[in-house]
């Protein structure tokens, strides 16, 4: 860790003046560091991704951008979308008429072809480059994604047949999660255990957020599907709360065998976030406090190599060894959650052992995703930290992770830096008092 992005731990002794302006350079230095590289990012996306032809953009991009294959994968598709959707509309330098021209060319190519089946608004997983279907998942992913692009279309061009897109999905998602599944095509097969994966309730809840930002209709309409989509989560915390599962039983229990002691750093620290911006609408502090022991403290714990650093890809809850061949590799991906999760996690509760740690996973990802030459993140990399895939982007790389952790991340660095100098201007006094002790 650089020594000038070190943070002290939480305890002993009162916060003075000289914490407050250690804390507030290590804020500035990180918010001068996202930014360069969101730019960077960014950059590598809109100079090598866009399809000029057909509409949408290209996500099999090799180390220097180049297109290695041109099939188009919906929900990175609808990603794209959304994180330029978004840049758009939070970021003054993002705000030019090129991207969101891009957006819209990316929006219009999911609405003439990402669905399969209109009546149940099935979306394909992959699409060739002309937009033919050619592969379906039965999962939510692809719908999920494309309602995310949908809302956030309507959010910075205003035109309502988007926002009907976005609700329109939305619901039929949650037909699909909460009444009947049968239309996702996957059969209930006499062997299969009833489980439940971690990923749809906080995909939902993700949703919710999405949906509700700042508009009082949505958030009112979706308030009971985001508390169900929370305590669905808050149920993957099993071991007498010392453990996170990525998958339990549909009455949340313990599996048995290799499902039930599955364990997904990345995925339970996403989650976190998911539900610290769960509790800052509810206004819950103990879910707050809750959410920051067991989703952020608990994976990052367990995750964390301390041989190597960073944060392993999957776990076995008893130990054993994990039967994916890929357990052991360094995703770009849990990473940047665990970013976005440990400031969070300190912009609402103020511990500042949250922030050294989010030093320790940033200084981490800065040093060993990016790629100084070329721009973007490398993906993959092996249990010591070397680039084991060289792709900058592929079927489930893509114009996302990366960009949104570093735009979320400069939010929040931008919030709390203004929050420590407005902690640190004199009280004023008050009008005929002055002096008064």
């Amino acid at each position: 860790m650089s020594r000038g992005l070190q943070v002290q731990q939480a305890g002993g002794g009162a916060y003075g003046k000289e914490d407050m302006e250690q804390e507030r350079g290590i804020l500035q230095a990180w918010k001068e560091r996202v930014g360069q590289e969101l730019d960077r990012v960014v950059a590598f996306w809109m100079q090598h991704s866009h399809d000029y032809e057909y509409g949408g953009f290209f996500t099999c991009l090799g180390r220097d951008g180049q297109v290695y294959d041109d099939l188009k994968y919906v929900w990175l598709q609808g990603r794209q979308v959304w994180m330029y959707c978004h840049l758009y509309r939070k970021f003054k330098r993002f705000r030019c008429s090129s991207l969101l021209d891009s957006a819209k060319a990316g929006g219009e190519f999911l609405l003439h072809y990402a669905r399969v089946a209109p009546p149940a608004k099935k979306c394909a997983f992959v699409l060739t480059r002309d937009g033919r279907p050619v592969k379906v998942q039965r999962t939510i992913f692809s719908e999920c994604f494309y309602t995310m692009a949908m809302n956030e279309l309507w959010r910075v061009t205003g035109e309502a047949r988007y926002q009907s897109e976005a609700v329109q999905m939305m619901d039929q998602i949650v037909r699909w999660v909460r009444e009947d599944p049968s239309g996702l095509g996957r059969p209930q097969l006499p062997g299969t255990p009833a489980a439940e994966s971690m990923a749809v309730p906080m995909m939902v809840l993700s949703l919710v957020e999405q949906l509700g930002e700042a508009d009082e209709e949505m958030a009112g309409k979706y308030a009971e599907l985001g508390d169900w989509c929370a305590h669905r989560i808050l149920q993957h915390v099993q071991r007498d709360g010392q453990a996170v599962l990525e998958h339990v039983s549909e009455d949340g229990k313990e599996l048995q065998g290799c499902l039930g002691r599955h364990q997904n750093p990345g995925h339970a620290l996403e989650a976190g976030w998911f539900l610290l911006c769960h509790a800052a609408r509810k206004g819950d502090p103990n879910l707050r406090a809750y959410v920051i022991d067991k989703f952020l403290w608990l994976p990052f714990r367990s995750g964390w190599d301390p041989e190597h650093g960073g944060l392993f890809y999957f776990q076995d809850a008893d130990h054993l060894c994990p039967t994916q061949l890929e357990w052991s590799m360094k995703l770009w991906w849990p990473h940047s959650e665990a970013m976005i999760a440990f400031l969070m996690g300190y912009r609402d509760s103020g511990d500042p052992a949250l922030l050294r740690i989010f030093c320790q996973v940033a200084e981490y990802t800065f040093r060993q995703f990016r790629d100084p030459q070329y721009g973007e993140w490398f993906g993959y990399l092996n249990q010591e930290g070397k680039v084991a895939l060289t792709i900058k982007g592929g079927p489930f790389k893509g114009c996302f992770h990366a960009p949104r952790c570093l735009a979320l991340c400069e939010e929040m660095l931008e919030a709390l830096l203004s929050r420590t100098a407005a902690d640190a201007l004199p009280t004023p006094a008050v009008p005929g008092r002055q002096g008064a002790q």
